[in-house]
């Protein structure tokens, strides 16, 4: 069969698999249009199938309604619940969790890594180290988050090919002290190895390219609180390390969250560096509460 006559075919097929998920409207009428998280639920009581987030809880859902792409999730779901949030950000926060403690089957993002891992410059040479020794929320000089060693190599092999840095001098391959390598006769390598540049000019190019993925550390004493106030409803955001430890409808209840401990955590800080510096947010440090 020729490609032209299977497309329409594949197409067919897939509108034949995918119906309108009729037992799941009634879910809909109780969707607010307000900003939140919705779980798509099968038959267990306890492991959602998927979750998301949106700014409209309602639209959001009944998009994937119009999907026929999602139409093994939508078969399998017998009901979807939400949980409202003050705005977006709270959204985000609360969605990287749940898909982290609960692993959704449909959800491929935001999957709990157990490698995390980061670059830090040690005596001039880069080296992979891991959260799991290393606390990244307060120490300086690491750089990138990662999700294993090799794509920590990969990004430091695509920045020394964009910067003709010398792999040898980054450990990236091996070479006799004082020759050139093999990529400085490609004209690839700036010639650190073998005197055409100095050490000090390609270790501060190095260091100027690690530079836009500087992790920053954690700037406050302790705990803070963010403020996010949407149409309806105001939370406090309860942060440490760049670990969201949950929201509270008043600072008076915060000291209750800040007996959890604070390790620092990846998508924290991706969704929350940003925000905490911006101005945009009302930031209230909590370093003087005790935790109860």
């Amino acid at each position: 069969m020729s490609r032209r006559q299977s497309a329409p075919r594949l197409e067919f097929e897939a509108a034949a698999i995918y119906e309108y998920p009729e037992h799941l409207r009634p879910w809909l009428e109780a969707l607010p249009k307000q900003p939140g998280v919705y779980l798509f639920h099968g038959e267990s009581d306890t492991l959602p199938l998927y979750i998301g987030k949106s700014v409209n809880i309602r639209s959001r859902v009944m998009s994937h309604f119009r999907t026929p792409d999602e139409a093994a999730m939508l078969r399998q779901s017998r009901r979807v619940t939400f949980i409202r949030t003050a705005g977006e950000l709270g959204a985000l926060l609360l969605e990287a969790r749940l898909i982290k403690e609960q692993q959704p089957l449909f959800n491929k993002r935001l999957r709990r890594n157990r490698q995390l891992c980061s670059l830090q410059v040690i005596n001039g040479k880069p080296q992979v180290v891991y959260a799991r020794d290393v606390d990244f929320a307060h120490t300086p000089n690491l750089y990138g988050l990662f999700a294993s060693k090799r794509a920590a190599q990969q990004t430091l092999q695509t920045l020394a090919d964009d910067l003709q840095l010398c792999y040898s001098l980054l450990g990236l391959e091996a070479t006799t002290r004082g020759r050139a390598c093999f990529r400085s006769a490609l004209k690839r390598c700036a010639g650190a190895c073998c005197g055409k540049e100095s050490i000090a000019d390609h270790q501060a190019r190095f260091l100027a390219g690690l530079e836009a993925i500087s992790i920053t550390c954690w700037p406050w004493d302790g705990a803070i609180a963010l403020k996010e106030t949407g149409d309806e409803m105001t939370q406090y955001h309860i942060i440490h390390n760049w670990l969201w430890l949950g929201a509270v409808d008043s600072l008076d209840d915060a000291t209750r969250l800040l007996r959890i401990p604070a390790g620092f955590d990846h998508d924290g800080y991706k969704i929350l560096c940003k925000p905490l510096f911006t101005g945009e947010y009302e930031v209230i440090s909590l370093s003087g509460l005790p935790a109860r």
